[in-house]
């Protein structure tokens, strides 16, 4: 391919609203190119990276047996709302009516699909076990779409569904895709954990996430010294044995003004309420956060979530526990709703679905039976002191919705937590049967019995996979792409007013070529050799040859991409020398 012929604009600048390198360098690089927020057109180089990742996916896919197929992207709605998701989707759905007026959807995933497609054609426990998979772009209406293809509106994904006849059998499905994945995000190149998730809207009975490391990440994980991982939403609280409190002296109400925070609160406690064990601290208050939940059907219900005060409400985690429904704040017009609430001094007193207010009110795990808080008294200006939970209030349930810090013990006593970040590059599930109940997948077993499927369900972030490589190889020149997905193994730079230097480029290339290694050639006339060096640092191609002054000598330049490290080469040695570098 020569760069004159070459569909392509370098930019020199980063685009306006580029959040993270992927976004700034896949645009800058001509790589894609933005439609519409959360749309991107994929340009001939880009789109060579995505046929690599995607040839990457199938080939490990079709290693353990799956087998290909390819649904529709506009779907019926019966499937979706006999499964509850037209309704669960919400606003994240892609609704539209055809001439007749029939609601149809785009696809934001298929497992209705493809559990009703092996309903349609599988009848007997013979038939199975059975893995299909789709590479195929995916719609969802992304409230805030961001950095670039990690976070569009339109995406490519390889979503792929085991079936099997018992639980032995999808156990065995989710090894096997397991494994692949594997190998599939190694050959990637990336640096990847795989970490406990929680299942979510999806359902099933185990989860597990591979992220991506990267400090752009939008998602946060935890891992310990012994081995735990874990997507910080999945994390569980070790729960504290509950307390006597037979000395713990009846709760009092105290005037305590002028404490708008809990570091006021505490430094009024210390100075006029001193305790005789040890001083106050921010753990020893309750603090009681007000929200509203919009459920899928409009509906909206007030929630208040009790945390230990030295801890904040973590919103993802509240949202994967209350999910399907939407978090919103609780505000003015919600307060006017419940006199009984006193804004800034709520209470135990006033919350759970038997008091006055009659809003549920979840809390930490940490709010065991004994343990003595300091909260509001539901007064203005006014906190109850030495409120005993068991004996003084009683929540109706807990959750698990406080953020998770660093130095919190692990779940499975594999020590102390340390928190990363991560690009989520692929999801799996063992569904169970939750699907195939809803959409009666059944098949006769080996007694002429009717039971039910139990579905395996695994998805890969296919085009997401090109912004993670980038996220985690490039530098302040632009793109490094590993060999196995840079759209051309070679990038030969034709650099010079020598008129025998474009013709010797020309017949570097050709051989390079016809020895199997793929070339990108800078023909351009008239564009400076500072120019082109810069095209070929940000376009990224594991390999650059300069075919330049050094010609005169019979040699070129050779400069590998990720390490910088240059050489000359004698041109008669370049295909054989490359050869074993390309392959």
């Amino acid at each position: 391919m020569r760069m004159s012929q070459l569909f392509l604009r370098t930019l020199r600048d980063d685009p306006a609203d580029a959040e993270v390198p992927s976004h700034r360098l896949l645009v800058r690089a001509g790589y894609v190119r933005r439609a519409a927020p959360g749309i991107y057109s994929w340009l001939p180089l880009g789109l060579k990276v995505l046929d690599k990742v995607e040839a990457i996916v199938r080939e490990e896919m079709d290693a353990i047996g799956a087998q290909e197929v390819r649904f529709p992207a506009l779907l019926p709605r019966e499937p979706y709302e006999a499964t509850n998701r037209w309704t669960e989707y919400g606003p994240n759905l892609f609704r539209l009516k055809d001439r007749r007026g029939t609601d149809m959807l785009l696809g934001p995933t298929h497992e209705e699909m493809f559990a009703l497609l092996v309903k349609d054609l599988y009848s007997s426990y013979k038939d199975l076990p059975l893995s299909l998979y789709q590479i195929q772009t995916k719609y969802r209406d992304e409230a805030r779409p961001r950095a670039g293809i990690l976070r569009g509106r339109e995406f490519v994904m390889k979503d792929s569904y085991s079936f099997d006849v018992d639980d032995a059998g999808l156990e065995a499905s989710y090894a096997a895709h397991r494994a692949a994945y594997v190998r599939i995000f190694d050959r990637l190149g990336l640096d990847y954990v795989v970490v406990h998730a929680d299942s979510g809207a999806m359902g099933g009975s185990a989860s597990e996430e591979f992220l991506a490391v990267a400090e752009t990440g939008e998602d946060t994980f935890v891992r310990s010294p012994g081995g735990y991982a874990a997507n910080v939403e999945a994390v569980t609280t070790v729960v504290p044995e509950p307390l006597p409190y037979d000395d713990v002296p009846p709760a009092h109400a105290e005037r305590t003004p002028a404490t708008p925070t809990i570091e006021t609160l505490v430094d009024h406690l210390q100075e006029h309420f001193p305790r005789d064990d040890r001083p106050w601290q921010a753990a020893d208050t309750l603090k009681n956060v007000l929200v509203v939940l919009r459920h899928p059907d409009g509906t909206r219900e007030p929630l208040a979530v009790g945390v230990p005060g030295d801890r904040e409400v973590d919103p993802k985690r509240l949202e994967t526990q209350v999910a399907p429904a939407e978090v919103e704040p609780f505000g003015d017009d919600d307060f006017a709703a419940h006199p009984t609430l006193v804004k800034g001094y709520i209470g135990p007193g006033v919350l759970g679905t038997d008091s006055a207010s009659g809003i549920r009110y979840l809390v930490d795990p940490r709010v065991v039976e004994g343990t003595r808080w300091v909260t509001g008294a539901n007064e203005e200006g006014s906190h109850v002191i030495d409120l005993v939970a068991g004996r003084d209030f009683t929540a109706d349930g807990t959750i698990e919705a406080a953020e998770v810090r660093a130095g919190d013990p692990a779940p499975d006593g594999s020590g102390p937590l340390e928190l990363a970040r991560g690009l989520e590059m692929g999801h799996i599930f063992q569904l169970g049967r939750k699907y195939a109940e809803a959409l009666g997948l059944q098949v006769l077993d080996e007694n002429g019995k009717l039971v039910t499927v139990t579905m395996g369900s695994y998805g890969v972030g296919v085009s997401r996979a090109v912004a993670a490589v980038i996220e985690g190889s490039h530098d302040e020149l632009g793109l490094v792409w590993p060999r196995e997905l840079a759209p051309y193994d070679v990038h030969l730079v034709a650099a010079g007013k020598d008129p025998a230097i474009l013709p010797a480029a020309e017949q570097i290339a050709a051989e390079l070529e016809g020895s199997g290694i793929s070339v990108l050639l800078d023909d351009r006339p008239k564009v400076s050799p500072g120019v082109k060096f810069k095209d070929a640092e940000l376009l990224g191609m594991p390999t650059i040859v300069v075919v330049g002054r050094g010609l005169a000598d019979g040699v070129v330049e050779v400069k590998d991409r990720a390490t910088g490290e240059r050489r000359d080469v004698a041109v008669d040695a370049l295909v054989g020398e490359l050869r074993g570098t390309c392959r």
